[in-house]
């Protein structure tokens, strides 16, 4: 696959052996690792020449050798029990940080099966402290709150460049005609961009795919590093090594001349596999050398298995909710035709009734050789010739072709009222159709290179010649119609059965007729049933795998994302003196204020100024929260009605907290108990120690809290009217429009949040993770404000501060730090954020 000036973006392969399976260069590993292979007996069968560099053992000492004289006997059973877990052909198990020789340097390793042989490859260990699975399930739970899928492609591939670290990564979708498409697309500043680039199914061959499927994870650390060869090449049989599932595989020479054409130093890929067919791969550039550690790879690599996951549920949610829809038109349909038989012959009404789910440009009815057209489409003469056709080739089953001129030559006359059809039989013989056209889609393709590529001896070989050709070129496609999806083709399925129905009540052996079709609609309804059913399981599983991390469901992901800026804002308070005791009064204030905003007065507090630990107080964040919402949406606050909460401290020092609705609707008790009754009714009790209740009165909802007297730090003088927390006026979301902001920040995911809060406020942003990428981000835009992660792992962002200062540039600081941090006198007048800071707390910095 090439990319905008015709170098590919990936692996091309010998087409010489395009019949032939397993995909690789014989015998060649890259030198950051090394690969051993050995027999069901463990002895080593091939070795890579590299493996002195690595462990001091060269392969004339290791060939033919027992494992158990090379290796330690701790890393053998390390390696013995690992192996145990490989389960199918295709899988790999990694093992990170291990001491392969006694007393030598770590590895991290990865073992898989290649025949009867045992692969094990070792690269020198990263000591990646990385919590790979929290990493992930970060992303995960950023990714599941997107909504609409170019957000979903866009944001996946920003998350893979923030944990890989490449200049350049793409999301690039295949069609079902083979031909592919850059969708998305991350970028680092000043990189050139490919996004939507089409690219033609050749560039990637066949079995290219097939490996795709089988090694979702491929990276090429250095493209100018030397490959080590394995030896022998040969075993004594003639067989070469199967190196599909290598991690260490060298690169094609192909694909090297292609990269250095690019001025691409590594590159990396991860399959994205849906319903089991390659649906795309996140393609990966870097300009130098790159090798993110074992840890990072094995993180992106569990990333792009859980998107895919995720992809398919997204795509499975959205064709449901279409034939849900579609199904209800096919009702209305069969009902209307039902009562009125001359509808089925009304061309323009039955149109105006499948338009509405299967979008077309035309439509034509043919029934009992009469024929009523609507709509661009054919002439009647070229609509028999189209009938006759589909009466040899249709077999009674719904048929669609997107180039009809393909099958029946002479609709190329007519292609710009009808390129393309969809038939629906409406007899079991063939004879009778309603058929959609789609007109002809006049499509400019940028095709990075011509296509039309022709086998070539190269420089190695007769393979394919890299082309030299920089420039991009346009192709019309014509006589060709937008394709039917397999969607579209479902419910024309339905249509199809529903309309069956109907004519067999017309036709002479009615009853007969009817009963196979009232068999054929129990089908139906049977294999519904069953979809609905598992689109029901999907969706509990979701939500039941989901409940601590990310959700699927938006009404979930709403209430969760609601309860964790309750948390937030709790953790504002405490964190803001350095996770001390917090007021019980601003706590509920704040909620009430985040929640009601004005109408926050209808929160009637009383109570002496109760100072709690940081952990009731998070705990209490919850359940507040929790009854408010419940109050705003059901209860007093829903009408016109107030809340009142008393609080006292009882003899032994424990916190009476009396909640009282009253002046709202009705109160009934809920059936059943949903997880905010449950954080209500058990989070005081199970992680204080003390006790809840909660009546369902019908003047209103009456709760009683105990808060046991070792959560209560103290209780000090009441506060005056002056002292009771304001809110802070809000922050006008255009704040930054217009403006490019400079977010440094090195963590991923508090870089992610930054740029999202920015964005929010107008603000166009770039982000380095470095002193060194923000001073050629600097160097190259042009910056009205910057926002400076002030410690930047080993070095801090000072020397920016002191470039954006000559500039005239305004900035502040964010530190994990509190007020610990001392900033030096010539920008103690900068403002600083302390970490973890909100979108509304980086607003409010920004707009002072």
């Amino acid at each position: 696959m090439p990319d905008r000036n015709g170098a590919p973006l990936h692996e091309p392969v010998d087409l010489t052996n395009c019949d032939r399976e397993p995909i690789h260069v014989l015998g060649m590993v890259q030198p950051f690792g090394f690969l051993m292979a050995l027999t069901a007996d463990w002895l080593v069968a091939r070795v890579s020449a590299n493996s002195a560099d690595f462990i001091g053992l060269p392969p004339d000492r290791m060939l033919g050798k027992p494992i158990a004289a090379l290796l330690s006997g701790e890393a053998i059973h390390t390696l013995r029990n690992r192996i145990t877990l490989l389960r199918g052909p295709d899988s790999v198990e990694r093992i990170f940080s291990l001491a392969l020789v006694e007393g030598g340097a770590l590895f991290d390793v990865a073992v898989h099966f290649s025949g009867p042989l045992v692969v094990i490859e070792a690269e020198p260990a990263s000591h990646d402290e990385m919590e790979a699975s929290s990493t992930v399930r970060s992303m995960v739970s950023r990714l599941g709150q997107v909504e609409g899928m170019a957000a979903f492609l866009r944001d996946g591939a920003r998350q893979v460049r923030a944990l890989t670290g490449f200049d350049r990564v793409m999301v690039y979708r295949f069609a079902g005609n083979g031909d592919g498409e850059v969708v998305a697309e991350a970028l680092r500043p000043g990189v050139e961009s490919f996004f939507g680039l089409h690219y033609p199914a050749s560039d990637i061959p066949v079995q290219a795919r097939a490996l795709y499927l089988r090694n979702i994870f491929r990276i090429i650390a250095d493209v100018d590093a030397q490959p080590v060869p394995v030896v022998p090449q040969l075993d004594p049989v003639g067989a070469a090594l199967d190196m599909s599932l290598c991690l260490t595989r060298a690169v094609s020479p192909i694909h090297v001349e292609y990269l250095r054409n690019m001025g691409v130093g590594a590159s990396l890929s991860i399959s994205i596999i849906v319903e089991g067919r390659l649906w795309g791969l996140f393609a990966c550039h870097h300009y130098g050398p790159r090798l993110p550690t074992f840890a990072q790879r094995s993180a992106a690599e569990l990333f792009g298995q859980i998107f895919s996951m995720m992809l398919e549920s997204r795509e499975r949610a959205e064709t449901a909710a279409y034939e849900g829809r579609a199904r209800q038109v096919a009702d209305r349909l069969l009902a209307a035709v039902a009562q009125d038989h001359d509808l089925l012959t009304n061309a323009r009404w039955m149109g105006d009734i499948i338009f509405d789910t299967i979008p077309a440009d035309g439509v034509g009815v043919y029934i009992d050789g009469q024929m009523t057209l609507s709509g661009l489409t054919p002439d009647e003469p070229a609509f028999a010739a189209i009938v006759a056709m589909l009466n040899r080739v249709a077999a009674s089953q719904v048929y669609t072709t997107d180039r009809l001129s393909e099958v029946l030559p002479e609709a190329a006359a007519y292609a710009d009222r009808a390129a393309g059809l969809l038939a629906i039989p409406l007899s079991r013989r063939p004879r009778d159709y309603v058929v959609l056209f789609r007109a002809e889609q006049l499509r400019s393709v940028r095709w990075a290179g011509d296509q039309e590529k022709a086998v070539e001896y190269g420089p190695n070989g007769p393979r394919l010649t890299p082309r030299k050709s920089f420039e991009a070129w346009s192709q019309i496609v014509q006589g060709t119609a937008t394709p039917f999806m397999p969607a579209e083709m479902r419910v024309a399925e339905a249509l199809r059965t529903a309309l069956l129905e109907v004519v067999l009540r017309l036709s002479d052996s009615a009853d007969a007729e009817r009963q196979r079709a009232q068999e054929k609609q129990e089908l139906l309804i049977a294999e519904l049933n069953h979809r609905v059913r598992n689109i029901l399981s999907l969706i509990r599983g979701l939500v039941s795998q989901t409940k601590g991390s990310a959700a699927s469901v938006e009404e979930f992901i709403g209430t969760l994302e609601s309860r964790i800026h309750a948390l937030a804002r709790a953790h504002d308070q405490i964190t803001a003196d350095r996770w001390s005791p917090a007021r019980l009064v601003d706590l509920i204030e704040v909620e009430a204020g985040a929640y009601l905003g004005e109408k926050r007065d209808r929160v009637r507090l009383s109570g002496p100024n109760v100072l709690l630990t940081p952990g009731c107080f998070t705990v209490l964040a919850l359940v507040i929260h929790e009854m408010l919402t419940n109050a705003a949406k059901y209860g007093a606050l829903s009408d016109s009605g107030a809340v009142s909460i008393g609080w006292r401290v009882d003899e032994d020092g424990s916190l009476l907290i009396d909640w009282t609705e009253s002046g709202g609707p009705a109160v009934v008790a809920p059936t059943r108990r949903g997880f905010g009754s449950t954080v209500v009714e058990r989070s005081i009790p199970y992680d204080l120690g003390g006790q809840a209740e909660i009546h369902f009165r019908l003047a209103g909802i009456v709760a009683h809290f105990c808060i046991p007297s070792r959560h209560v730090v103290s209780v000090l003088p009441d506060l005056k009217d002056g002292e009771r927390r304001k809110a802070v006026p809000p922050v006008p979301p255009g704040l930054l429009k217009g403006r490019t902001v400079l977010l440094v920040e090195d963590n991923m995911i508090i870089a992610m949040d930054g740029e999202d809060a920015l964005r929010d406020l107008g603000a166009d942003v770039l982000t380095a993770a470095s002193v060194a990428r923000a001073r050629e981000t600097i160097a190259t835009h042009a910056v009205d404000v910057a926002v400076l992660d002030f410690n930047l792992g080993d070095e801090s962002s000072l020397p920016i501060a002191d470039l954006l200062a000559e500039r005239g540039i305004p900035f502040l600081f964010a530190t994990g730090y509190g007020d610990g941090l001392e900033l030096p006198a010539r920008f103690s007048g900068v403002t600083l954020v302390k970490k973890p800071y909100s979108g509304e707390a980086l607003a409010q910095a920004l707009a002072r």
